[in-house]
């Protein structure tokens, strides 16, 4: 058991080799004309400028979280303080890679594309997985190392509280990239949408349009480094959790906590090398359909799915055979199992909703033939009725974990939450393969981006529009994945601020008819409506100062909308723009997160009892519900656009448009950020949970 950390780092290390091989296929492939090259080019530098700004100002932030763990709390003095650090760095490393590889595959995808789906599908996966591996990979060497040196090397005080700090620092980056980037690049797509497409009529992506390389530049920066960044949190915070639980509950057997602190370590090394299997399964072949294309796709998330199962088992049986206390070893694979599996569900749930396969999109194309209002009311519908299936999934997970954990060792009430967040962990034991479809979406948006502003023949942006129409079902399937864990993470996380406060002298009620929790539990379920409020708030106002520069352009460069030879469109400009405001905009939701725990905490504990409770319950409704309304919206626009309802350019396509943007920042600002803010809460509240008694 004791080579259990190593064993996770050297498959973090396998997983990052991969990420690495990933990265020189696709160097090697051919990025197409001088033009199509000269537009990479020009999305990488606003990336990489936008990157670099917001990593500036969240440095700030995180120096000054450094500072009161260190001051603050006992652990923090250097080693919380050094873990948090170390978190912080490697999250945003995770997303600057994924980045840098992303605006590399799109002009190479596009390339492809212009000999069909067989080469453009792989190529854009694999570009995706350069993100993916990257992030699982990291990830895992991160907590690997922190354990090897925290826990079985200097032997700290309070280690795995140490270890916990880690987890908050992946979180503080997490964080800001998601908002910053989604509040950049709705910014940029609400502007190019409306003025564009509706009001002068020209098509996605035309190079006429002065905010189309903003747009393209924002998949980048929100999608991939806002994305990469998020789920490299999650994964994180879903080993640190029964890591922190195991620490404090099983006290009561040595040996079963010594297994308990290393089995989540174990399932991230065999979930990373069934994950890597996975990813080499995805194939493509001539004129595959959309659901052949999807099935593609699944195919690897499936086949690292199926190796998770059987592994869990093994090492299942290996850890928890033999120790005393445990009466049935299968209670606590059986828990991991059942967060794979309800995850997955969650994932098939995100796509019925969004999926123009399915009733639900065609329904809202449907009703864009009266009318923005109509389909509108479409979208929301779906993504609400689509919030009743995600809870009863999160239930039956809890239930079955919880039952299957007290199996394994009867009468231990604690035992049933470690099973819990087990069940997180299954959850996102594959995020190398889940994050790597992910990433492929907005490397195909781009590829569609460049085919129309390189003036490809159009039977290269069918290519490329129907893997961007995938894309937008597979980044719902992992926002999905990652608010479904974000729930059960969390409550596992509170189990354990429970058990800190506990140790620190203190006590905490959640009885309902104490005034304080009662009070808290109003303020948590109000924080992430003020927290979408918030940032939808900042992509309109970002966005109109988008239409409005985009509209200058329109009426003050001649020549420019009717598309004459040498005009061309001032494109820095839409970036700066998109920039500036999101730089600027993303500081008060960001800061919300950490803040007002803080200050409920140091009031009363058993009101932040009550604000963790209910901002978990209302903040993943809201996120399961924002996005995949927003991705129901977006794939309705392109069922449509694809020739169905009167397609490009008629009425209900300019309804479906308006649906389109109303859900952008619904699945790529607002909802997305749900997940992190959850955990950042209720993460925050741990690490200060002897700093509250």
């Amino acid at each position: 058991m004791d080579a259990v950390p190593y064993i996770s780092f050297g498959a973090a290390l396998a997983a990052l080799a991969l990420a690495a091989y990933f990265f020189g296929v696709v160097k090697k492939a051919d990025p197409g004309t001088p033009r199509m090259v000269e537009i990479m080019e020009a999305i990488q530098q606003g990336a990489r400028a936008f990157l670099r700004r917001e990593y500036t100002w969240v440095a700030g932030f995180v120096a000054i979280m450094a500072v009161l763990i260190f001051v603050f709390l006992d652990y923090g003095r250097p080693w919380g303080a050094i873990a948090y650090l170390l978190g912080a760095v490697l999250s945003g490393l995770a997303g600057f890679i994924g980045m840098t590889v992303a605006t590399m595959a799109n002009a190479r995808t596009t390339q492809a594309a212009r000999t069909g789906h067989e080469l453009a599908l792989p190529l854009a996966f694999r570009g995706g997985a350069v993100m993916g591996f990257s992030v699982a990979g990291l990830s895992l060497l991160g907590l690997s190392l922190s354990y090897i040196l925290f826990v079985e090397i200097l032997e700290v005080d309070s280690p795995f509280q140490v270890v916990t700090a880690f987890g908050l620092g992946a979180s503080s980056i997490a964080l800001f990239s998601r908002v910053g980037g989604g509040i950049y690049t709705k910014a940029a797509d609400v502007g190019a949408d409306l003025v564009g497409k509706v009001e002068a009529g020209i098509p996605e992506d035309d190079p006429r349009n002065p905010a189309t390389i903003a747009d393209n530049v924002g998949d980048n920066v929100g999608d991939v480094a806002g994305m990469g960044a998020d789920l490299f949190e999650s994964y994180a915070g879903s080993i640190i959790a029964p890591i922190a639980l195991a620490a404090f509950a099983f006290t009561f057997s040595e040996e079963l906590q010594q297994n308990a602190l290393l089995f989540p370590l174990a399932i991230g090394a065999f979930g990373m090398l069934a994950s890597i299997i996975g990813a080499f399964t995805v194939r493509s072949k001539h004129g595959a359909s959309s659901s052949e294309l999807s099935h593609q796709l699944h195919r690897g998330t499936n086949v690292a799915a199926a190796i998770t199962v059987v592994l869990s088992f093994v090492f299942g049986y290996i850890f928890f055979n033999d120790v005393e206390s445990v009466e049935n070893w299968w209670g606590f694979p059986v828990a991991v199992v059942a967060g794979l599996l309800v995850g997955m569900g969650i994932g098939f749930v995100s796509e019925y909703y969004t999926s123009d396969n399915y009733g639900p999109v065609k329904k809202i194309a449907r009703q864009s033939e009266t009318g923005p209002a109509t389909t509108i009311l479409g979208g929301i519908s779906a993504g609400l009725q689509s919030v009743a299936s995600a809870v009863v999934l999160i239930c039956v997970a809890v239930g079955v974990a919880y039952w299957a954990a007290n199996e394994a060792v009867p009468g231990e009430d604690i035992t049933g939450i470690y099973g819990i967040a087990l069940a997180a962990i299954g959850m996102l034991a594959t995020t190398g393969v889940v994050v790597s479809v992910d990433a492929y979406g907005p490397i195909a948006d781009n590829a569609g981006g460049i085919a129309e502003m390189a003036g490809l023949p159009p039977e290269v942006r069918e290519v490329t529009d129907s893997l961007d129409s995938l894309g937008n079902t597979t980044a719902a399937v992992a926002k999905g994945f990652a608010v479904g864990s974000a729930a059960v993470t969390a409550l596992a996380l509170f189990k354990a601020f429970e058990q800190a406060i506990g140790d620190a002298g203190g006590s905490i009620s959640l009885d309902m008819g104490e005034v304080p929790v009662f009070v808290g539990l109003f303020l948590g379920a109000m924080l992430p409506f003020l927290f979408a409020a918030l940032t939808i708030d900042a992509v309109g106002r970002a966005a109109n100062k988008m239409i409005e520069e985009v509209r200058r352009q329109f009426r003050d460069i001649p020549g420019l909308r009717e598309g004459k030879e040498g005009v061309h469109a001032d494109y820095a400009r839409c970036v700066d723009i998109s920039t500036g405001a999101a730089l600027k905009e993303m500081l008060v939701p960001g800061g919300l997160a950490v803040v007002v725990p803080l200050v409920i905490g140091f009031i009363s504990v058993d009101a932040l009892g009550g604000f963790l409770a209910g901002s978990l319950v209302s903040g993943f409704a809201l996120a399961i519900f924002m996005a995949n309304s927003g991705g129901a919206w977006d794939n309705a626009k392109k069922f449509i656009e694809a020739g169905h309802h009167g397609g490009k350019g008629s009425d209900p396509h300019k309804a479906a448009v308006v649906g389109d943007t109303v859900g952008d920042p619904f699945k790529d600002t607002s909802g997305p950020a749900m997940n992190i803010l959850i955990k950042v809460m209720t993460i925050v509240s741990l690490i200060f949970a002897s700093a509250f008694v």
